[in-house]
This record gives C-alpha cells, sequence and structure tokens, in this order.
C-alpha cells in the first residue's frame, strides 16, 4: 500500500481544504466548496459501507476502470460520477465550518473501518468491490482532483 497516500488522507488533506479561498470560483465544475466537501464526504461513506451503491459498470469493462484506477492518471476536470444528476445536490449541512466537521470524521471512520481487515471490500459503483488499498488510491485520486478544481495543488 502507498503510505504517503495514507498519510496524507489522514493529516494533510482536511489542512488543505482551509486554503480554498471561498472568494474565488472553481476552475471547472458547478459545484461550491461546500458541495465539494459534502461530496467527497458522501465518497468516505460509501467506501466505509455507510452508503450503499449498486455497480453501475459493465462487468466487462471493470478491467479497463481498474487499470485507471491503479494508475497515476488524474480524473479530467469536469468528471461527473454517473449516479450523480448534472446539477449538484444541495448542500446538507448549515454551513462550511460542519460540512468540514463531517468529512473529517469520515475520513476516520473509514480508515477505522478497515482497521482490522484490509482485505474486505465495498462496493463503488464505478470500480467494482474495492479493498482497503484501492479505496486508499481512489480518495486520493479523487481528493487531489477535487483540490486542484478549487486551486490547491499538490
Amino acid at each position: 500500500m502507498d503510505r504517503a497516500k495514507l498519510i496524507f488522507l489522514e493529516s494533510q488533506f482536511i489542512p488543505l481544504i482551509y486554503k480554498i479561498d471561498p472568494a474565488v470560483p472553481p476552475r471547472w465544475g458547478k459545484m461550491n466548496e461546500q458541495q465539494m466537501v459534502e461530496h467527497v464526504s458522501a465518497f468516505f461513506k460509501l467506501s466505509s459501507d455507510k452508503l450503499r451503491v449498486a455497480l453501475v459498470t459493465p462487468p466487462e469493462q471493470l478491467t479497463k476502470f481498474k487499470e485507471f484506477l491503479n494508475s497515476e492518471k488524474e480524473f479530467r476536470e469536469n468528471t461527473r460520477a454517473p449516479i450523480l444528476p448534472e446539477d449538484p445536490l444541495p448542500v446538507r449541512k448549515a454551513n462550511i465550518q460542519e460540512a468540514i466537521n463531517e468529512l473529517e470524521n469520515e475520513v476516520k471512520d473509514f480508515i477505522d473501518y478497515f482497521k482490522d481487515d484490509h482485505e474486505k471490500k465495498t462496493m463503488h459503483p464505478v470500480f467494482g468491490e474495492l479493498n482497503f488499498q484501492e479505496w486508499v488510491q481512489l480518495h486520493h485520486k479523487h481528493v487531489k482532483h477535487h483540490l486542484k478544481q478549487f486551486g490547491i495543488s499538490i
């Protein structure tokens, strides 16, 4: 497993969110900062089996998607998950701080969920069943994409 990516998710990711300037519009996409944070929070809930969504990728395409997942290729700008609506979901939290607090808890819960068994798997609707290492890879790729969207490069 890429320990550096796990350390990034555990301790470096959340502080970078605080560096996002809410006065600066995102480089692409329709989400505002809070919608992005809540979106990423839901993504972590998916990995820790708190949120379940069926597989939408045809089984014969999973190998190709897993190759992308395991590569260092980045998500393209404006990449939209096939299970999400065209327009961003409305915010659920009262403010950005509450959204960040929830995200911080979800990151911890994800790590705790896999603490005793890194090989157990949970479903991602595009990439299929993923173990801890695969989720770390995907979360890192995903949060890096959204940080870049809001002008934070890592």
